[in-house]
């Protein structure tokens, strides 16, 4: 199999339980390299459970997930040099400059000096933070920081990028002139993305397939216009509300 040809991500089988709590109940999921796929779900449907355990930060109760070939469980190390994390949760330290945050990651995938440097200013510039390279994160907007934590998350060039709701907070410019493009940049350089949102507007710009999450199982994996054409729907909102009735579709999470 050609490296080209092995899914960037490969889940079969996936199970997680919290006590009594079944999250995950055997889902089987395939990524295509060099693609975008959203995942979609009601609050608690276990979006960011598959998120921790392909980037090897949860393990798994039974099945198998595998990252560019590699199994989580088994390769933990090699499948940590391959992908990228963007959470829920910032990983941008307010109290450093926009610069030295990028450095710290430089630091810890062990990047010689020289590319260190190249590469920091590389990603300043492609996320038009040059100007803010010297200023404290804390002094940064919602919108920037947003931009200098999915900035950390390619300092190591990952193959595979995770964003579990990147975009979370920001108003719709922000999240259009911000992110969506970087995120369709990142595919152009050949990396596969897959996002968690609660914006079904994003998912339908920018995924090239949609996976939805309800009752822990995976009950639609399709393009946007497939699943639009399946479900007679217009929207995006409609599917979703369609696939995961009769839980509280209000808020996607």
């Amino acid at each position: 199999m050609s490296a080209t040809s092995v899914p960037a991500i490969e889940i079969v089988g996936l199970r997680k339980q919290y006590g009594d709590q079944t999250v995950l109940d055997g889902i089987d999921l395939t990524v295509p390299a060099r693609t975008v796929t959203a995942l979609l779900g009601p609050n608690g449907a276990g979006k960011t459970t598959v998120v921790s355990i392909l980037s090897t930060l949860l393990s798994a109760d039974g099945g198998t997930a595998r990252v560019l070939g590699h199994d989580v469980a088994r390769e933990p190390d090699i499948v940590r040099r391959l992908i990228g994390v963007t959470g829920q949760l910032s990983a941008v330290d307010p109290l450093l400059t926009a610069a030295e945050n990028l450095r710290l990651m430089a630091d810890l995938f062990h990047l010689p000096r020289s590319e260190s440097r190249s590469r920091i200013a590389g990603l300043l510039d492609r996320f038009g933070l040059a100007d803010a390279a010297r200023k404290q994160a804390q002094q940064l907007s919602g919108g920037m920081q947003r931009k200098l934590d999915l900035a950390m998350t390619l300092v190591g060039n990952p193959r595979v990028v995770f964003l579990d709701e990147p975009t979370t907070g920001l108003d719709p410019r922000a999240r259009r002139r911000d992110l969506w493009d970087q995120v369709r940049t990142l595919v152009d350089g050949g990396a596969s993305v897959l996002l968690t949102t609660q914006y079904l507007d994003e998912a339908d710009h920018l995924a090239d397939r949609v996976a939805v999450l309800h009752g822990g199982r995976l009950v639609a994996h399709d393009t946007p216009a497939g699943l639009k054409a399946a479900h007679d729907a217009g929207s995006l909102d409609d599917v979703f509300l369609a696939l995961t009735a009769p839980i509280d579709t209000k808020e996607v999470a």
